[in-house]
């Protein structure tokens, strides 16, 4: 499901010549890891019945459709567009074969929506492996690292450098002082985002956090 997209005229854009001067003279990627306290996050998915998976990559999506620099991209004849929504393109990991499955779901505003959609589309292609074909193109990429709490991690866009969407990553939670944390890590081109966006995805990801509903769970 692909939505509609807004042509970007640089002339109008307020970020036009900051956006110019970087494509056409500095590809900078940044790169940010910072640890989150997911600890709401596993409390309110256990007391919910739902998986902290696509609940965590639920939480990213809400924050990235909620601020323009994380939805610009290009269309099919090189045009500078924003897309009115995108939805995360994740892996499905098989523990059988240590392969994986690349997949979108369609970002919902509604949690249980969303993980609603996650479940079925993840059930739908549970044999399939690598890049799903016809993936929608308002998509940004998220990955996780289970396995290890990481101090950083960088991922490489080996394209021309124009790659605009936000790349995404989390690894292993862990228990430090009475509270989960996990390393939350994101990657955007420069020509579309400065260090306060990049700084203010996380800060609005832990506040997310932290407003769900929470009972302490003893068995935490």
């Amino acid at each position: 499901m692909e939505q509609n997209y807004t042509k970007v005229n640089l002339d109008e854009w307020n970020r036009g010549k900051l956006f110019k001067n970087y494509i056409d003279n500095m590809r900078i990627v940044m790169s940010l890891t910072a640890d989150i306290d997911v600890t709401k996050l596993i409390e309110f998915t256990k007391n919910s019945g739902l998986k902290f998976y696509p609940s965590m990559i639920w939480s990213v999506s809400k924050v990235v459709n909620a601020h323009d620099e994380f939805k610009y991209s290009w269309d099919k004849d090189g045009n500078l567009i924003k897309w009115d929504f995108i939805s995360p393109s994740y892996t499905d990991f098989h523990k059988e074969d240590e392969n994986f499955t690349k997949l979108v779901t369609v970002f919902s505003d509604d949690l249980f929506e969303f993980h609603n959609r996650f479940m079925v589309d993840k059930e739908q292609n549970k044999y399939k492996r690598a890049f799903v074909e016809n993936q929608p193109s308002n998509f940004f990429d998220v990955s996780c690292l289970p396995w290890i709490k990481y101090k950083h991690f960088d991922v490489h866009v080996f394209d021309e450098g124009v790659f605009l969407a936000p790349v995404i990553t989390w690894g292993k939670y862990e228990m430090e002082q009475g509270k989960y944390l996990m390393p939350l890590t994101m990657n955007i081109h420069h020509a579309v985002a400065d260090g306060f966006h990049l700084s203010r995805f996380f800060i609005e990801v832990q506040e997310l956090i932290n407003s769900l509903p929470y009972k302490k769970n003893k068995a935490l």
